[in-house]
């Protein structure tokens, strides 16, 4: 059976986070042309290529990723290991980089969180929002630790990462009260022909929003299409349209912003997602938040 060269890995592991050989060589105090040839070594072993120069850097090709995932799986617990062995406790991380979706309610994203906020010893929680192709390059590199998500790894993405359903709800239109007043009697078809604010197309919960008014033969007036959830809830509060909110924040949505519910639309299904390297979560603040969501919240 072949095995594995885990010096050879421990230096392709050190140069992809160094982000060059010379950085690397640095690091492990080692010459430029040995670290070089160690990680020749292992892509020859494997047949495929770890690494595309990209300016004075390197990048990970979608092998490299892969690889990488491993080696912080096997380098990662092997410190652990080591503390143990100690008895030492394990070190917490001293932070959790989390990525949100543009689409990922924040009110939802903000009870996702509190869990990893409280951990013992205090952890930072440093969050980035973007769309989800960009989210899952950074998650892939291990510039963060979780995606947040209102939808899985899309299967056109060449990232290998794990979705990890947090919950799942149905969806409530809330709008201002005069606008609701209209439209509650005769609901939904008082909904042909009334202002919306639409998430932006593309994302899971337009798509949903989409099929269920064409079910229906219904044609609203769009206002607004907007990335940003927030902001849909204010320009909702003003009065300018319906909007649709996951029902588990409906409350919260209509005390904060001051509209009241139009309807529970229950067939439909909203699922929240965090996406990670992980198979199986180790990491303190991920699990945080994953096992509190599926206790608590959903």
């Amino acid at each position: 059976m072949e095995s594995l060269n885990y010096h050879h890995l421990m230096y392709f592991w050190t140069v992809a986070k160094e982000g060059s050989v010379q950085a690397a060589a640095k690091k492990l105090r080692l010459a430029h042309p040995t670290i070089s040839g160690q990680v020749k070594q292992l892509e020859s072993a494997v047949g495929h290529k770890f690494f595309r120069r990209k300016g004075r850097h390197l990048e990970l090709t979608s092998v490299g990723q892969v690889a990488m995932s491993y080696a912080e799986t096997i380098f990662g617990a092997g410190q652990e290991l080591l503390s143990v062995l100690r008895q030492d406790r394990p070190s917490q991380p001293a932070k959790i980089l989390v990525g949100i979706t543009e689409a990922m309610p924040k009110l939802v994203v903000r009870q996702l969180l509190e869990p990893a906020l409280c951990l013992e010893p205090r952890t930072r929680v440093v969050c980035e929002e973007d769309r989800l192709e960009r989210l899952l390059a950074d998650l892939a590199i291990h510039e963060l630790d979780v995606v947040l998500a209102d939808a899985p790894v899309p299967a056109t993405v060449d990232v290998k990462a794990f979705n990890h359903l947090l919950g799942e709800c149905s969806v409530t239109l809330l709008a201002r009260a005069d606008l609701a007043a209209e439209l509650k009697p005769g609901f939904p078809h008082s909904l042909d022909g009334a202002p919306v604010i639409l998430p932006s197309t593309g994302s899971a919960l337009r798509r949903s929003l989409d099929t269920w008014l064409l079910d229906r033969q219904l044609e609203p007036i769009v206002i607004a299409e907007i990335a940003d959830s927030a902001l849909i809830k204010v320009m909702g509060a003003d009065g300018l349209g319906v909007f649709a909110v996951p029902t588990v924040i409906a409350d919260a949505v209509a005390s904060t912003f001051r509209v009241v519910v139009v309807s529970e639309l229950a067939d439909l299904t909203e699922r929240f997602y965090a996406i990670s390297t992980e198979r199986r979560i180790r990491h303190p603040g991920v699990l945080a938040i994953t096992d509190s969501a599926r206790e608590r919240l959903f």
